[in-house]
């Protein structure tokens, strides 16, 4: 009984296995079908178009040559006289012209002195109208007739002429230049430097000094 239950279940075991191969089988031929249909599809699809493409290349090659339509571009040479008549006609047009421009540089040439004549007064306006840092120094010394510092005259400028930039290294600068000519006296108190506006007959007889100088070196 034992033998003829172990042949059963191996019956059936294998028979199960069977059946298994059986439809992966199957499934595989109709998954390789349909591959074989879509490639014949595409193969008979290429296959058209091998052959649209080889009627249009025999019909390209029997038309006719396009050169018949370059034949116009090679008898192109007829319409040189007109371009000819044109520059002709153009070359007596431009004397005109060269005539007119003449004229107008004519008339602007007196217009350019006249422009300097109007620019001239008013640069020298603009110049006037604004005194040098020497003069403003040398009044500011004058008005306050007391010592006073390069750094209270900066101060006192920069607020008497905002528009300006005034420099305490500038303001010195031009003090040690007023000194040197005798427009000006330097004073210390401790370690700062002071300086007065000079007198008027000591300021004329440094600047004869200074013009015999000059009148020496030269």
């Amino acid at each position: 009984m034992s033998e003829n239950a172990s042949a059963t279940e191996l019956a059936s075991h294998y028979t199960a296995q069977v059946t298994s191969d059986l439809d992966r089988n199957t499934k595989e031929q109709e998954r390789i079908g349909a591959e074989i249909a879509s490639l014949e599809e595409q193969l008979t699809a290429l296959r058209h178009d091998h052959s649209v493409l080889v009627s249009i290349r025999e019909a390209i090659a029997a038309a006719p040559a396009p050169a018949r339509a370059d034949r116009p571009s090679a008898a192109a040479p007829v319409p040189s006289p007109r371009r000819k008549a044109a520059a002709s006609g153009s070359g007596k047009r431009a004397q005109p012209k060269k005539s007119a421009s003449r004229v107008t540089r004519k008339a602007e040439k007196p217009a350019a002195p006249k422009r300097a004549a109007a620019a001239g007064p008013a640069a020298d306006s603009a110049s006037s109208a604004q005194p040098t840092l020497v003069d403003l120094v040398r009044r500011h010394l004058t008005e306050q007739k007391e010592p006073r510092s390069a750094a209270e005259i900066t101060t006192a400028l920069g607020q008497a002429h905002p528009e300006r930039s005034v420099k305490a290294t500038v303001v010195r600068t031009t003090l040690e230049g007023l000194v040197a000519k005798a427009q000006a006296h330097r004073s210390k108190q401790g370690t700062s430097v002071f300086c007065t506006v000079a007198d008027a007959p000591q300021a004329a007889g440094g600047a004869k000094a200074e013009g015999k100088e000059k009148a020496a070196t030269a």
